[in-house]
């Protein structure tokens, strides 16, 4: 664990120094306020500071409420160190956003106890921060395959589509589905179709860009967002990833089996204007198509896959001659 220490004595500082490393600490050194303040800003800052109440430049108090007043980082275990004992100084300290208060002279033992409490503070937090990045997760992946699940790739098609009305650029949208995967389920068993799904996952999330997104839409689908991609780049794109799919075996617990995947897809920028599941519907009919005409290939959307999909958004919406006054009370 390494730990700010600040104070404008020396001789306090250099006496710390030597208790905190022969306990096991890595210390650094601020002689001042503002010099420790620097220290706190870093990225890679100590997460325990042992701060003298005055220092030149900026004092403990300011120092703890400048840490307190910052969000994104990790929480940093403040003790100040002065020799006032008065209650009221106590108060405002603690007030200000320390977590500690000790006395001068104060007892070495009494140090490294305090220092422990610190500690387990820090775990406590680390542990919930922990937890909670773990649930940040869990509701935003795929348990089986942890790539983005269906509603979490939505909203990123959401964000993607909006941004690119506002630049004037065109989203790739590509439905991938796993040809006869029912059958590997019933003939192999449906652990080996989960490991399929892996697999094939790795290598559809290998073949697309850093920034790109790739989802879970359903069971054996896929739903592949490419940012910045018009209608002549995702048809070729899509067909890379149906080659590369056939081209490649996938190895099991029960041996090698072969896979193919039909693809369909959709450039927003060919109808930069319609609602989000107007282009899912489009590229669900290119892919449907894509399955009729034999699988183990793709297909792009056709102008009358939109109008069908932006005619199906505009029924689902209800009329004033057919929509349904609310009852009292609701």
């Amino acid at each position: 664990m390494r730990i700010l220490v600040a104070d404008d004595d020396p001789v306090s500082c250099t006496l710390l120094d030597r208790l905190l490393r022969k306990w096991g600490y890595e210390v650094i050194a601020a002689h001042g306020g503002t010099e420790a303040w620097e220290v706190l800003q870093a990225n890679d800052a100590p997460r325990v500071a042992l701060l003298d109440w005055m220092m030149p430049g900026i004092d403990g108090l300011e120092i703890c409420r400048r840490v307190r007043a910052r969000t994104a980082q990790h929480y940093v275990y403040i003790m100040l160190l002065t020799a006032n004992d008065k209650v009221g100084n106590l108060v405002e300290g603690l007030e200000s956003g320390a977590d500690d208060y000790l006395t001068k002279p104060f007892h070495p033992q009494e140090l490294r106890a305090r220092l422990r409490v610190g500690l387990r503070m820090l775990e406590l937090e680390s542990r919930l921060v922990e937890a909670r990045e773990s649930l940040r997760f869990k509701a935003s992946h795929d348990a089986l395959t942890s790539i983005w699940n269906r509603g979490a790739i939505i909203e990123l098609l959401e964000r993607d589509l909006s941004r690119a009305r506002r630049d004037g650029s065109s989203v790739g949208i590509l439905l991938a589905d796993i040809d006869h995967f029912k059958r590997i389920n019933d003939t192999r068993g449906h652990l080996v179709g989960d490991e399929v799904l892996r697999a094939i996952t790795g290598r559809l999330k290998g073949e697309v860009r850093a920034y790109d997104g790739v989802g879970r839409y359903g069971g054996e689908e896929f739903l592949i967002l490419l940012p910045g991609c018009d209608h002549a780049k995702l048809g070729a794109k899509a067909e890379q990833l149906v080659k590369m799919v056939e081209r490649s075996t996938i190895e099991t617990s029960t041996g090698a089996v072969p896979i193919t995947i039909s693809i369909g897809a959709i450039a927003s920028g060919d109808c930069p204007h319609a609602e989000l599941n107007s282009y899912l519907r489009a590229a669900d009919n290119a892919l449907y198509r894509a399955k009729a005409a034999g699988r183990n290939r793709s297909e792009m959307a056709r102008l009358s896959d939109m109008e069908a999909a932006t005619a199906g958004e505009s029924a689902a919406q209800p009329t004033p001659e057919t929509a349904v006054a609310p009852t009292s009370g609701t």
